[in-house]
């Protein structure tokens, strides 16, 4: 709803984030200039395109361009103390990465709450476990953002009633306003140091996912770290604290009971019942680890269901079953391939560690 037309942004880098931000801004007029370090054919070619549309284009860059610039917008790709980010430090600009834009353009009001998924293992199965769950209740819904589908291209077009949104550490240390409905965390393990320098860095990047969340900071009961990093969020007020297990739940906790999914934090009667929701023998593929992406993903979604008052059950049992029955997992991720000479052969090349 903002004027955005007289806005001088520069654009970090030419990957899919980038090439969304940048056509986003376009469309609403303002002053974009594109600076890649590189100039790959890739990046060459969706430079042409941003170039024909009217951006100024600097590839082969080292530093940011002489004329001022009123807001850096940066991918992803590049870490927090890259060159490029330390000028414009030391010129004052802000910087957003993708996920601060996405946020400041969506509508004032009336924009499709996030339901943001973050973590070392398992975000990518845990968001689409999530999409198929809130499709199932009914919900128009996309799953966007580091999953591949950019998120500022799906907020430009919003006519959606929620946004389940993976969040990659690498798009965390720019983020500024973001305000999410719900927020997990699943696990944190050593990763991505060699772009944030050292594992405190990281870990304090990946705790930036529960700030000014609304209602719900959804945590794993089986990691200390993360149950802290719940402890010292500045959430907002009325924000609570929500755990899953693969043990019995406590009191507003998701765990599982007898082979059942239960929900014993989103139910009016929690310190005495618990809620079935589902089977484990309805998550696909199976292990313990996928059970607690099922468990984080109806949180999630339940969380959500909380803001129709109206109906209770707009999240229902029914729809976190019917979505983790009808869940299609990402390639490469616990694919069965073969079964020779008695042993299965599984393809599961997109582990993370």
């Amino acid at each position: 709803d903002a004027n955005w037309s007289s806005l001088r942004v520069g654009v970090l880098g030419l990957g899919i984030a980038g090439f969304a931000a940048a056509d986003a801004l376009m469309q609403l007029g303002s002053q974009v200039r594109i600076i890649d370090s590189s100039s790959s054919d890739e990046v060459n070619e969706r430079a042409n395109i941003l170039g024909s549309l009217g951006a100024s284009v600097f590839l082969n860059a080292s530093e940011l361009p002489e004329e001022s610039l009123d807001l850096v917008v940066t991918s992803p790709g590049l870490s927090p103390q890259h060159p490029f980010h330390k000028q414009a430090e030391l010129k004052g600009i802000p910087i957003w990465g993708e996920l601060e834009l996405a946020w400041r353009i969506r509508a004032k009001s009336g924009g499709a709450p996030w339901l943001c998924v973050t973590g070392t293992n398992g975000k990518t199965t845990t968001t689409l476990m999530l999409e198929s769950i809130l499709r199932s209740a009914g919900l128009r819904t996309e799953a966007a953002g580091n999953i591949g589908h950019s998120l500022v291209g799906v907020v430009m077009h919003d006519e959606l009633d929620v946004i389940a949104v993976e969040v990659g550490a690498p798009q965390l240390p720019f983020v500024h306003t973001l305000s999410p409905w719900a927020s997990v965390c699943l696990n944190i393990a050593s990763d991505h140091i060699d772009h944030f320098g050292n594992f405190n860095r990281y870990a304090q990047a990946k705790a930036r996912i529960y700030e000014r969340t609304q209602y719900a900071a959804v945590y794993n009961g089986h990691e200390d770290a993360i149950l802290s990093m719940v402890e010292s969020a500045d959430v907002l007020e009325g924000c609570r604290a929500v755990g899953f297990t693969r043990g019995i739940p406590g009191l507003s906790e998701l765990g599982v009971v007898d082979g059942a999914l239960v929900d014993r934090a989103f139910i009016p009667n929690r310190r005495d019942y618990a809620q079935e929701l589902a089977l484990v023998s309805d998550i696909h593929p199976v292990g313990d680890h996928n059970t607690e992406n099922a468990l984080a993903a109806a949180a999630l979604a339940r969380a959500f269901g909380v803001m129709n008052a109206s109906e209770d059950n707009r999240i229902s049992p029914m729809a976190v079953r019917d979505g983790l029955r009808n869940f299609n997992p990402a390639p490469h991720r616990n694919a069965m391939v073969a079964s020779a000479g008695g042993v299965t052969y599984i393809d599961d090349s997109k582990a993370t560690n």
